[in-house]
């Protein structure tokens, strides 16, 4: 018992400090990314901190697997190291006796997270989405960057030189026109103001003292200019992400909702299926009745000829009216399996981070015996690695189970899978032998009295 605590105390001061520095990284990566969008937009502190708050829930999701491998890798390190390990191992220990309590603790934080993932993390990127939304209809300007190119409006690039954070207006501004592809229209004002229709579907610019310049590709020879007081632009304000925030279930994304909310969503959207089927087949069988129920006979009657003539004749009408319903429903019926594979990707998702908890203790126990060193450095380099190659197969394995290659299962859990058979693989081995991984094969290479000077005497004994 006294070892079993003596194992969980050598991880709780690394988990706590891998937990901090990864969180603290991840908000630094909040600031960078995001401040220039919000300071100086006449947001208030309370708000932007709120907004910050709220954008925790997902740097825990990612923060706390890792900071379970860096704690992992450097407790047993550190331990094999002191050579704690070696008399454990002497005193009758296995490595897997030496591993449990950790897998146990690492079962209860993997409990933790899947109770976080599914009624934490929805509520927070609600909440997110919705303050993000309301900040976006205060202030239509806050996507405009002045000096860079802003695409979010359909069909249009605007550049602004210069905005203001007390009120919605701007200067110097010059955008593209690309709704029409046999044209090249340019628009140029001395300055503006974007604001939204009532029901906030529209986002409405007016420009003044401006200049449209245009130029048909049909009639080369014409180049048309057109001088202004005052223009008025109107587009879709779906680019901006501006949205009625209702707060129900069914406005959420996939992202938004908890595991049982989308079970919940993909049993309706099977029904739905079945549904479409069951339309799609009467009118296939509709479309077949149509074309195969009788035919023009050469013997027959001129007066039943010229019936069946009047009969075909409109049955081309009825023809394209089955072929478009048919086409129509192949199209809802994709549309809807791929919304079924999307909430099944975020179902699985839910599951597979947390449980990663468990699967880096598989892996950075034996690695951090082999490594046998406790050292920040070396713990984050390999932790690093491995959760570079997890992110990258959860984010390759989400990509083809939404385009339908691989099952959604298949593509959030191979990750886990595969590290998990090698942390097994690897525990098996340590038991099995003394198995030490060489980070100084690249001291070689510098001079003994330059090593001296750079390494402490016990270090370089250790080579």
């Amino acid at each position: 018992m006294k070892l079993s605590l003596h194992i969980l105390k050598a991880h709780t001061a690394p988990f706590i400090g891998s937990f901090l520095i990864l969180m603290f990284l991840f908000i630094l990566q909040f600031i960078m990314k995001f401040m220039d969008q919000l300071v100086g937009k006449g947001l208030s502190g309370a708000v932007i901190a709120e907004l910050m708050m709220l954008n925790l829930a997902w740097m825990v999701v990612l923060a706390v697997p890792m900071a379970v491998l860096v704690a992992t890798l450097m407790a047993f390190g550190g331990m094999a190291s002191t050579n704690e390990i070696t008399a454990m191992k002497a005193g009758g220990m296995s490595l897997v006796r030496m591993m449990a309590p950790v897998i146990a603790m690492s079962l209860l934080v993997t409990y933790a997270m899947i109770e976080f993932n599914n009624k934490v993390l929805p509520e927070a990127n609600h909440r997110s989405k919705t303050l993000t939304i309301d900040i976006r209809r205060k202030k239509p300007t806050l996507t405009l960057i002045p000096g860079l190119f802003n695409q979010d409006m359909p069909g249009y690039s605007m550049l602004v030189r210069k905005t203001f954070e007390e009120s919605n207006n701007f200067e110097g501004v010059t955008i593209y026109n690309h709704a029409d592809p046999n044209k090249n229209t340019v628009i140029t004002a001395k300055h503006g103001s974007l604001s939204f229709s009532g029901d906030y579907r529209k986002l409405v610019m007016d420009l003044y003292d401006g200049e449209i310049h245009e130029i048909d590709h049909t009639k080369p020879n014409m180049y048309r200019i057109v001088k202004f007081e005052r223009q008025r632009l109107t587009t879709r304000a779906e680019g901006f992400d501006f949205e009625r925030s209702a707060i129900n279930a069914f406005t959420r994304g996939d992202r938004e909702l908890s595991s049982g909310e989308m079970r919940y969503m993909v049993d309706s959207l099977a029904g739905l299926i079945r549904e479409i089927q069951n339309r799609f087949d009467g009118y296939t069988q509709g479309l077949h009745e149509k074309l195969f129920s009788g035919s023009v006979s050469p013997q027959s009657s001129q007066k039943d000829f010229w019936k069946n003539v009047e009969q075909y004749s409109t049955m081309s009408s009825q023809l394209m009216f089955y072929r478009n319903n048919i086409d129509s429903e192949i199209s809802n019926l994709e549309y809807q399996q791929k919304q079924i594979r999307e909430y099944l990707v975020e179902i699985h998702k839910k599951y597979s981070i947390p449980v990663a908890c468990f699967v880096f203790i598989l892996v950075g126990a034996p690695l951090g015996v082999m490594a046998r060193r406790g050292g920040f450095g070396i713990a984050a380099s390999l932790s690093l690695g491995f959760f570079l190659l997890y992110w990258s197969s959860l984010i390759g394995g989400e990509k083809l189970a939404d385009r339908q290659i691989i099952e959604p299962w298949i593509g959030m859990w191979i990750a886990n899978m595969f590290i998990g058979v090698l942390g097994i693989f690897l525990t098996y081995k340590i038991g099995k032998e003394n198995i030490e991984l060489n980070f100084t094969w690249w001291r070689k290479f510098i001079p003994k009295k330059l090593q001296t000077t750079l390494f402490s005497d016990s270090e370089t004994t250790q080579q």
